[in-house]
């Protein structure tokens, strides 16, 4: 390592302090942060020093909670491990009946489709839970439907928690209980609580809407005939389906009779063609959730309505009963989360891909330029509540904004640029620092001669005799304007309060340069077929050379996600 043995102490010491005060996970932001603060000479070999330092922290996270609180007491002797969020952070409320070291949450997404900003807020809320309480996080793939179910879907919610900094204890699928499950689901046949209807769906669509019971539901003795068949392969695909024996005249309809169990034929992701009978997630959840040991199963507010039959489900089988945790539904206005406006446009090739900019899920959040820190902030500010309201766009953005400000280098960038050649300005070579008060950012050098690019909005809003300042570089004062170029003149060195200022870039030391700007995918219920803005324009040569991934802010712009060599997209303003 770079970085001595002193320091290599002091970054665990902070790393630790961190990550115990914020639920085992230690935030590299914040221990670069505090790094600096007290060791201010480390700023100038911070590039050289900074992958030291990540190694140390991933150490620090890949520790247990007790282990990093041993080693905290060990480094430094005294100090006070906090079990709760700092002060300053958002706390979650307490959990009822829980026991420390004993919570057990689970996070049961189905590997259909690409985890979204609403699975975000559910892992997150499972997770802070989780170690709140030091016990343990279960990823349980709720993969019961195979019609539906790719590898590739296991892999991206795999993916897409890694980025969020989520590790889950204890990782399984549903599908690895599948024998279990059948056995609970003739159990609940047997005990006269369930029943093997072969109506077909627009007889019980009408019956349920009615409040009316069918015929198949009458004899129990039937019901074990039938119940032999549906598993010995006797019923083909939608001849048959296994129901919940409820109250078909309950004003809760989800206890009309939901199906619990179906038969689909098809291949699964994992098991092949082994399997033909599958559990609905209305009987695979509570089951799963006992089995495993879930103490507190948390979800949306969609489900408001099945808590009743998850509960009713588990008291007929005799199976232990989790405390149930609600809260709404996360997402943006015009940014919808449901596959069923989202899957049409990707399979319609209207959007290329799952981390098109414009869309929830996080492989686009990524792709933007949000860092996970800025996500879980946000979630946990949100709270746990019912209501159902969508919370502005701009709240995330804050949060990202205040995380990247620092680490962002200033560069400009002109959209649809237009000439401006400065009378008496000399060939000169400036260095301009690459952030304004952090130099461990550096700088950059750049070619400067008698023609410059403004942004087309800024040269529109020019007037022969106005001065302006050219950010960095000098001052100007117009003395003609026509539709495709300025001339100008030099005007002195004092900045004055009632110059403009503007972003430009040199002639000697341009590239051509795309910017995507998302904007809200739906209006309404339509598609927004003006969601992806492109800004065309000439960046400074610099711009070019930094990596994919880097965070920029274009001066006057917005903040950028570098994308490629000659291209970025916008994080936000």
């Amino acid at each position: 390592m770079l970085v001595d043995e002193e320091t290599q102490k002091i970054v665990k010491i902070i790393a630790l302090k961190n990550s115990v005060e914020h639920g085992g996970k230690a935030q590299i932001d914040a221990v670069m942060s505090k790094l600096l603060g007290s060791r201010p000479d480390l700023r100038k070999t911070v590039k050289e020093v900074m992958p030291d330092i990540r190694s140390i922290v991933a150490y620090v996270n890949s520790l247990s909670p007790d282990a990093q609180r041993s080693l905290l007491a060990e480094l430094s002797p005294g100090e006070v491990a906090k079990k709760q969020p700092a002060a300053s952070e958002p706390a979650l409320p307490p959990l009822k009946d829980a026991v420390q070291g004993k919570v057990i949450t689970r996070f049961p997404p189905e590997p259909n489709g690409y985890p979204h900003i609403g699975h975000a807020k559910a892992v997150i809320i499972d997770e802070e839970y989780a170690r709140m309480y030091g016990g343990k996080l279960i990823l349980r793939f709720d993969d019961t439907n195979p019609a539906k179910e790719e590898l590739e879907y296991y892999e991206a919610i795999q993916e897409g928690l890694d980025w969020l900094g989520v590790k889950p204890d204890i990782i399984k699928n549903t599908s690895d209980d599948i024998e279990q499950l059948h056995s609970y689901g003739k159990k609940l046949v047997e005990a006269d609580g369930a029943y093997v209807c072969t109506c077909s769906q627009e007889r019980m669509r009408d019956l349920r809407a009615k409040g009316l019971p069918c015929e198949c539901r009458a004899d129990h003795a039937t019901a074990m005939d039938r119940i032999k068949k549906f598993f010995d392969g006797s019923y083909q695909q939608n001849q048959a389906i296994i129901r919940f024996k409820g109250d078909m005249a309950d004003q809760n309809t989800a206890m009309r009779d939901p199906a619990l169990f179906r038969i689909i034929e098809g291949e699964h992701p994992k098991l092949g063609k082994k399997v033909r009978v599958w559990p609905t997630y209305d009987f695979a959840a509570p089951v799963e959730d006992s089995l495993d040991g879930v103490t507190h199963a948390m979800r949306t507010k969609e489900y408001e309505l099945r808590n009743e039959l998850y509960f009713e489900i588990l008291h007929r089988l005799g199976l232990r009963r989790p405390e149930m945790i609600e809260f709404s539904r996360l997402e943006f206005e015009g940014v919808p989360v449901s596959k069923r406006k989202i899957r049409p446009l990707i399979d319609s090739g209207t959007i290329e891909s799952w981390d098109d900019p414009r869309l929830p899920t996080l492989k686009s959040f990524k792709r933007r330029g949000f860092v996970p820190a800025a996500i879980r902030k946000f979630v946990l500010s949100l709270g746990i509540t019912l209501a159902e309201t969508k919370p502005p766009f701009e709240a995330l953005e804050a949060f990202n904004r205040k995380i990247i400000d620092p680490i962002s280098p200033r560069l400009f960038f002109v959209r649809n640029p237009v000439s401006i050649r400065i009378d008496g300005a000399k060939e000169a070579s400036l260095v301009l620092k690459n952030h304004p008060t952090d130099a461990a950012l550096g700088t950059r050098q750049v070619s400067v001669g008698d023609e410059i690019f403004i942004a087309g909005d800024d040269a529109a809003s020019l007037r022969v005799g106005d001065e302006v300042r050219l950010i960095e570089y000098c001052n100007i004062r117009i003395v003609g304007t026509n539709k495709d170029a300025i001339s100008a003149v030099l005007a002195g060195d004092e900045i004055k309060q009632s110059m403009k200022k503007i972003q430009w870039v040199a002639k000697n030391d341009i590239v051509e340069y795309r910017i995507l700007i998302p904007k809200e995918l739906y209006i309404g219920e339509e598609y927004n077929t003006n969601s992806l803005e492109i800004a065309n324009g000439f960046a400074e040569t610099f711009a070019s050379k930094l990596k994919p991934d880097t965070s920029v802010q274009f001066v006057r712009f917005g903040f950028c996600r570098i994308d490629g060599a000659n291209a970025a997209i916008m994080t936000h303003r």
